[in-house]
């Protein structure tokens, strides 16, 4: 997006603006912040200083992203009382819930989609088109690849690492990449690596540093290099008990 297609506001210290944007009610801006056009900021939101939300992609030449059409614009939408960290990016065709916190120096790939009241940490990513549920907790420096699904309830570790093609680009450019599944309320702890398609049952636990090669049933504890069954989640670790 050129500098043209932005107007300076008076609205915040250093605040650029593009056409189509709709800010709501009691909105907070920091300094030195970009809203690129078509950006929609509900009612109560917050985006703190340098924060750059709206972007559009730039992609490479044998990118498997999806591309807009010249000249289209595609919303960005951060629901009522969200809040954007400092230097925070968020692309162009992404979602934040309502009540979400994205944490200092996030990135928001385009057309992924972000829950309600979930937390994505320090430092981290979500990939194109990664979708994550409600109330996830997501902790610093996590990558979640494109295509990737997080439903409700998951806490994802620090350092967690996902990847959605195991061909390291060799795969035909036609096939899908497959991110992994996280389904709900399963936990993964800090430094695991999740390899393309695999899924993590609803309330499992992935103890940290494994490294995931195969599903993990639900309810199951896997440990280890590579991740091997280790029992049970207990009775009183489910998250009902901690309603």
């Amino acid at each position: 997006m050129s500098a043209a297609a932005l107007r300076r506001s008076d609205r915040a210290p250093n605040l650029w603006v593009g056409q189509g944007v709709e800010i709501g009610e009691r909105v907070t801006i920091g300094v030195n912040v970009v809203l690129h056009p078509g950006v929609v900021l509900e009612d109560g939101v917050t985006v703190q200083d340098h924060v750059v939300l709206g972007k559009a992609a730039v992609l490479g030449r044998y990118s498997s992203s999806p591309q807009a059409a010249p000249g289209e614009v595609v919303p960005l939408v951060v629901e009522r009382g969200a809040t954007v960290c400092t230097g925070a990016v968020v692309f162009a065709g992404a979602r934040i819930g309502a009540g979400t916190v994205v944490e200092d120096q996030g990135h928001v790939r385009e057309g992924a989609t972000v829950g309600p009241g979930t937390v994505i940490g320090r430092g981290s990513a979500l990939g194109v088109e990664a979708a994550v549920g409600a109330r996830v907790r997501i902790q610093a420096s996590v990558w979640l690849t494109g295509w990737t699904v997080v439903e409700d309830d998951v806490f994802v570790g620090p350092g967690t690492t996902t990847m959605n093609d195991d061909t390291m680009g060799r795969v035909a450019r036609d096939a899908p990449l497959v991110g992994p599944t996280l389904r709900r309320a399963c936990r993964v702890g800090g430094g695991v690596l999740l390899t393309p398609g695999v899924e993590v049952g609803e309330e499992a636990f992935v103890g940290a540093g494994a490294v995931v090669t195969r599903d993990v049933p639900p309810g199951a504890r896997v440990l280890g290099v590579p991740a091997r069954g280790a029992g049970s989640v207990p009775d009183d670790q489910r998250l009902e008990r901690w309603r």
